[in-house]
């Protein structure tokens, strides 16, 4: 069994938990309160910008050309197109950019973005390429999950979201770092190969924690 054919079935409890989230589908119903998405994306903007750090940590780290090209290649992705998408976003809700730039991150975007960070710093390439398959994969497969359920009438906002992350360019990186994660866990030992599992359960539990964020409007208790 592959690296990811065996963690994805360890982490399937909780791919059902998030493709059964309210926030997911109501964006796939088209009945998800506007105000919860606002904050999504504000709150995923500011994710997205550590997201881009991890990325091109992930890249100087690559131990061949054609990772570091993979990387750096997600990287520009993530910073114009995705990013732009945000930024759509957040005028059509009337949020200037300067809003969005100032936006404070809530506990669970700083947990997440932290965790990312040090296993950017501290893990192996392996265990780097492992945490973020989560994203990556999972924003595909939610995609997939909702168009193919048929898209929101009368909520072209949440249309797009899913469209973008359907697109064939992101698909086709998505079935990228699955491939590569798959090779680094062939190359590593035990200890590591184990490193990376837990690397990828804990960002798969922090993709279900920022779902669940975002549909209760998380904020700071003090």
């Amino acid at each position: 069994m592959s690296f990811i054919e065996d963690v994805e079935r360890q982490a399937l409890s909780v791919r059902q938990a998030i493709l059964s989230h309210p926030f997911v589908t109501g964006v796939g119903d088209g009945t998800l309160e506007v105000e919860r998405f606002k904050y999504y994306v504000m709150q995923d903007y500011v994710y997205l910008i550590d997201y881009s750090r991890v990325l091109a940590m992930a890249a100087a780290r690559a131990p061949d050309l054609e990772a570091m090209r993979w990387f750096a290649t997600l990287l520009e992705a993530t910073l114009s197109t995705e990013m732009d998408l945000h930024r759509s976003y957040c005028a059509e809700f009337g949020i200037t950019a300067a809003e969005l730039e100032g936006t404070r991150a809530a506990p669970t975007t700083t947990a997440y973005a932290s965790f990312l960070l040090k296993v950017a710093h501290l893990g192996s390439f392996g265990e780097l390429v492992a945490a973020l398959v989560p994203c990556q994969w999972g924003y595909w497969e939610i995609g997939d999950h909702l168009a193919l359920r048929g898209m929101p009438k009368g909520a072209p906002l949440y249309c797009k979201w899913i469209e973008m992350y359907t697109a064939p360019e992101f698909a086709a990186l998505a079935a990228s770092i699955r491939r590569l994660v798959d090779r680094e866990g062939e190359r590593a030992g035990a200890v590591e190969r184990a490193a990376m599992e837990e690397a990828y359960l804990t960002s798969f539990k922090y993709e279900y924690l920022f779902w669940e964020m975002a549909y209760t409007l998380e904020a700071w208790p003090v």
